[in-house]
């Protein structure tokens, strides 16, 4: 132990600065080292699937500070589940099927409004209009049916006697064989979805179509803000035939890039900068990133479904830099880093001045056995003294080899030495008096040389 403790002495301060270089290096790499997250995407939904796929490659291939790892889930309750026991950090979600508790809305990736079309002679100004009728939903998937489902459910009992016929979408060249007296569907104005859908309820209702406005929704997007009221303007959905006429109203489900509570702000701006700044690149592989829009302003941070802090920092360029975020707690480590060196500096004085009052112990010791030497009475005594000025040399040469001693110091505590086992020496011959043949051999050539050195230190 002491020879590893004498090695670390030696090597500390090679140890020291191997330490820090560490710590900058590591620090250096946390900086640099790009930050890796993960995203739940549905694998039934290919448009949003898509967009982030390519999002993920292009921050690869710009080298951004982000990158992105894809998890994929059978459905949008999956993506849910997934950050709300938190196995992911981002999850595309639709929160008319299933909205984390955990998540913050980060953009809005589509809106889809849910639009009915009847015959234009009907005049049909509202659901309960359609009463006993039988109405054709295109639906892709379980979710349309119940976000219809749930639209229906809110008007009442008008409309609980409407007929649903369920549709899908590759079964929308057959629509006249169904015998239909309206027809729903979910989509997003300005794509090219809408217009086929339209085209071909056209030829199956008779020719001129018109749209059913839904007012009152205001009760319904209270109760779940999963839904929506949305205007939608003249001719958005279609010119040829144009529809609607005249601006409605109808309601609307999103999908969103939501990020969990615990993601750090200064991350999910970045997030969202890079996707929105790589709008143009993504576009040329997946339009349909076109339809993506920041979320609603108003409210941001104290909505039914709020948005995130970082991604509102963005929209608002209120971006915090890493100064920002860290720079009170950068300065105040330095301060206690300094506060740190100062109380171990001070500590290690207190060790240096224990170190040189044991040297100082052994100095006077010493004096006091060259005092007691002249004064012994009993050859015993001296040989004591003699045992003792043994233990104070080996006491001596540790602290020489601890370095925690002067050269003047060295000098002091030799020439202590030498003078109290000269002492001794001489005592010895007083006491012997008489009988000088007594006296050892190796004791008198001792005693010579220890006087000698005293005598002339040079």
């Amino acid at each position: 132990m002491r020879r590893w403790a004498a090695r670390l002495r030696r090597y500390w301060p090679g140890l020291m600065l191997g330490a820090v270089l560490a710590l900058c290096v590591a620090f250096g790499w946390a900086l640099l080292a790009p930050t890796w997250l993960s995203v739940a995407v549905s694998r039934h939904d290919a448009a949003e699937t898509g967009v982030i796929a390519a999002y993920a490659q292009a921050l690869a291939e710009r080298h951004k500070g982000i990158r992105l790892r894809l998890a994929t889930f059978d459905d949008y309750g999956g993506t849910a589940a997934a950050i709300e026991r938190q196995a992911v950090d981002l999850a595309l979600v639709r929160p008319d099927v299933s909205y984390p508790g955990n998540g913050l809305t980060a953009a809005i990736m589509r809106e889809e409004t849910l639009i009915i079309v009847v015959p234009a002679q009907r005049k049909v100004d509202g659901l309960d209009k359609l009463g006993g009728r039988r109405l054709g939903m295109v639906t892709r998937d379980q979710a349309d049916a119940a976000a219809l489902a749930a639209i229906l459910d809110y008007y009442g009992t008008a409309v609980r006697d409407i007929t649903v016929v369920r549709i899908r979408p590759e079964e929308i060249e057959d629509l006249a064989s169904r015998r239909l007296d309206a027809l729903a569907f979910m989509a997003s104005p300005g794509t090219d979805e809408a217009p086929r859908i339209i085209s071909a309820a056209a030829g199956a209702l008779g020719g001129t179509i018109a749209a059913v406005p839904l007012e009152g929704l205001e009760p319904l997007t209270h109760r779940n803000p999963a839904f929506k009221e949305v205007t939608i303007a003249p001719g958005a959905l279609s010119l040829q035939p144009k529809l609607p006429a005249e601006e409605i109203k109808t309601a609307a489900i999103t999908y969103r890039l939501v990020a969990a509570d615990t993601l750090d702000r200064i991350t999910v701006s970045r997030v969202v900068q890079h996707l929105f700044e790589m709008r143009p690149l993504i576009a040329k592989v997946h339009p349909a990133i076109n339809l993506m829009k920041a979320p609603d302003n108003d409210a941001a941070l104290a909505a039914p479904l709020p948005n995130h802090r970082g991604a509102a920092d963005y929209f608002n360029r209120e971006q915090q830099s890493f100064m920002d975020r860290w720079g009170d707690w950068l300065w105040l480590s330095l301060f206690a880093v300094g506060g740190l060196a100062s109380g171990l500096t001070g500590l290690r004085q207190v060790f240096v001045s224990r170190r040189q009052h044991a040297v100082d112990d052994v100095l006077d010791r010493l004096i006091a056995i060259l005092t007691e030497a002249r004064a012994a009475r009993e050859v015993g005594r001296l040989d004591a003294l003699a045992g003792e000025i043994d233990e104070l040399v080996i006491r001596a040469v540790r602290h020489a080899r601890r370095r925690t001693t002067s050269a003047r110091t060295m000098s002091a505590l030799i020439i202590s030495i030498d003078s109290a086992r000269a002492a001794i020496v001489d005592r010895r011959r007083d006491l012997y008096g008489e009988h000088p043949h007594l006296v050892p051999a190796d004791t008198l050539a001792a005693g010579a040389l220890l006087t000698t050195n005293v005598e002339s230190p040079s």
